[in-house]
């Protein structure tokens, strides 16, 4: 067991489980700033929930960033050796990703009439699938020699 959780905590992220793993534990603390944020600018800064889901979407995609590339992602498979190019791309799919946040909330929020924070916990796990595949293939995919 102890060997397990040293391969999944510190050992280099070598297999797509790991990745995922890691990447779940990672997101999850992305989502807390992300839906923290969103109700605090919404609830108490008045600001309209889609504002609010952009602005907290940023934020949250600016820790997942940092953690990510730190921790999940092994810094032998980016595909881009320019760090400020890589997050060019990790932000581009990012981007695409809060396309589909606004989009999937203002959705579920006006035509299902539900809750905003319930329409953002849906949407939350459906850009999550996207963000990790996307960033997993079209970044981190560079194969060891």
């Amino acid at each position: 067991m102890k060997t397990l959780y040293r391969r999944i905590v510190f050992n280099k992220p070598d297999n797509i489980l790991i990745q995922l793993f890691r990447y779940t534990l990672v997101g999850g603390t992305a989502f807390i700033v992300d839906i923290g944020l969103l109700y605090l600018l919404t609830e108490y800064l008045y600001i309209h929930y889609i504002i609010s889901a952009s602005l907290s979407f940023i934020a949250g995609l600016l820790v997942n960033y940092i953690i990510s590339t730190h921790w999940v992602f092994d810094k032998e498979s980016s595909i881009v050796t320019n760090k400020s190019l890589e997050f060019l791309f990790f932000s581009l799919i990012g981007i695409i990703g809060l396309g589909l946040n606004d989009a999937l909330i203002w959705a579920f929020t006006e035509f299902l009439g539900l809750y905003y924070i319930l329409s953002k916990i849906i949407t939350a796990v459906l850009v999550y699938l996207w963000n990790f595949l996307a960033r997993k293939y079209f970044i981190f995919n560079k194969k060891s020699s």
